[in-house]
């Protein structure tokens, strides 16, 4: 199974993570993305929108790391990680979405302009980051996991770009359950950290 794979990514991380999780090994095929090798003509054939991480497993093909998720956690990851009743899916997917959204125009683009330079209005990320980042910690207030009472790919997928939050200039230490939550599950059995983290 090869993931084309960029080390800095928060999304490609949550992939290396979870695989990391489940025991399951990863053959990691570097893309040269700050040289455009996304763009390229082999990378474009198996993502036409010509972002990363690809997971290649056999004939499957697919792209966008919650997406990944989901296909891994469902053949590999087993039930500890991906629900069968359809509430608690369903609640995974609200943090799956989460990721896709506010974690995203919020952490990860604050992160995209203080690190690696992008032309974007941080206030504004910082602003939508501390928005998300109070509702998440309100929720750990009362859950030790995001959904479904136990580790699950939810976690994976909302963890790295809180994880790196700092890297984008924002302070994440007033949020002590949030805090805690990163705590459990870095002890969790086989936790890899982000390079440089």
């Amino acid at each position: 199974m090869k993931l084309y794979d960029l080390a800095l990514s928060g999304n490609c991380y949550k992939v290396r993570l979870f695989a990391s999780f489940i025991d399951t090994p990863l053959t990691i095929v570097p893309v040269d993305f700050m040289n455009g090798e996304h763009k390229t003509e082999a990378i474009l054939k198996l993502n036409p929108w010509g972002e990363i991480p690809i997971l290649e497993d056999g004939s499957v093909i697919l792209r966008d790391s919650q997406a990944i998720l989901v296909y891994l956690a469902n053949k590999y990851g087993g039930e500890a990680w991906w629900p069968s009743e359809a509430h608690l899916q369903a609640d995974v997917m609200q943090w799956l979405s989460v990721a896709s959204n506010e974690i995203k125009y919020g952490p990860n683009v604050a992160r995209l302009i203080k690190k690696f330079g992008l032309e974007s209005d941080w206030a504004q990320a910082s602003e939508r980051s501390h928005n998300i980042l109070t509702l998440v910690d309100n929720h750990l207030g009362s859950h030790h996991w995001l959904a479904a009472s136990r580790p699950t790919i939810a976690d994976c997928a909302v963890y790295p770009y809180i994880s790196t939050a700092h890297e984008g200039d924002i302070d994440i230490d007033s949020y002590r359950n949030i805090q805690a939550w990163m705590n459990r599950l870095q002890q969790l059995p086989n936790y890899i950290s982000m390079p440089g983290n």
